[in-house]
């Protein structure tokens, strides 16, 4: 934020912790209009942690905090008329659809991409759900893969993982797939400023969006089924409310 001195105000919260994220949404309730939401944050392929009510902590980071922040502005956003709200998914949704009988790993073992995958699917299902919880004051939530970026994100995966994942070579550097495929964070970032601005969209709430533009269903012929496009259980209006009345379940009882 250098230079922008007087321009931004910044303030902490911790998603893991929703008396955290309570008070930040209270601190903004005197704004007089919001109108951009962009939910950025997100932790991946961690070790098994255990938040609040023991919930697994990417789920519970990136969408049930997520979905309390936004839940604490809802009011706001109403009131500003034609707010959008982003949602930061991923390809890793592809990964795993929303595990209904075992959301937080209580009777299964834990396994770290299958929760990450999960969690990235639920946030497309929360854009949703969200963008028909907007509609009548003209708002609009979208979800957006950003795409492969090198940021501390990856601090969780050993170098040998990243290996094995084809992301860098042995001496960390990155890989042909890397150059090939990753953005810098600038170009990571472009999507998700392109759902929060665009008139492109307008009308078009709830869409998963990838490369400034809105994904297609994913092509399980092409070779690049692993990384573009959107699977159906990511973009599916019955699932998405089912998982709207759970987490708000979740959130009440925390």
């Amino acid at each position: 934020l250098a230079g922008m001195a007087g321009q931004v105000e910044a303030g902490d919260m911790d998603l893991g912790d929703l008396a955290s994220v309570r008070r930040f949404a209270e601190s903004l309730a005197s704004l007089p209009r919001l109108d951009l939401l962009i939910n950025n944050a997100g932790i991946m392929a961690c070790p098994e942690t255990r938040v609040g009510p023991a919930w697994e902590a990417q789920f519970a980071t990136n969408h049930l905090g997520h979905m309390a922040l936004t839940l604490g502005l809802m009011d706001l956003l109403v009131r500003s008329g034609e707010a959008r709200v982003v949602a930061l998914s991923s390809t890793g949704h592809k990964i795993s659809g929303i595990r209904w009988d075992d959301i937080h790993f209580r009777a299964t073992p834990y396994d770290k991409w299958q929760a990450y995958g999960q969690s990235k699917t639920a946030n497309a299902l929360f854009a949703n759900a969200l963008s028909r919880r907007l509609r009548a004051s003209g708002g609009h939530a979208f979800a957006v893969h950003p795409g492969g970026i090198f940021t501390p994100l990856q601090r969780h995966l050993p170098l040998q993982e990243q290996v094995r994942l084809g992301w860098v070579n042995e001496d960390g550097s990155p890989s042909a797939l890397a150059k090939a495929g990753f953005k810098t964070t600038e170009q990571g970032c472009s999507t998700t400023l392109w759902a929060a601005t665009s008139p492109a969209l307008t009308g078009k709430a709830g869409v998963y969006c990838e490369d400034c533009d809105i994904a297609q269903p994913t092509d399980p012929t092409s070779p690049f089924a692993r990384y573009r496009g959107v699977e159906a259980h990511a973009c599916d209006d019955e699932a998405a409310e089912r998982l709207w009345a759970q987490s708000e379940s979740m959130l009440a009882g925390a």
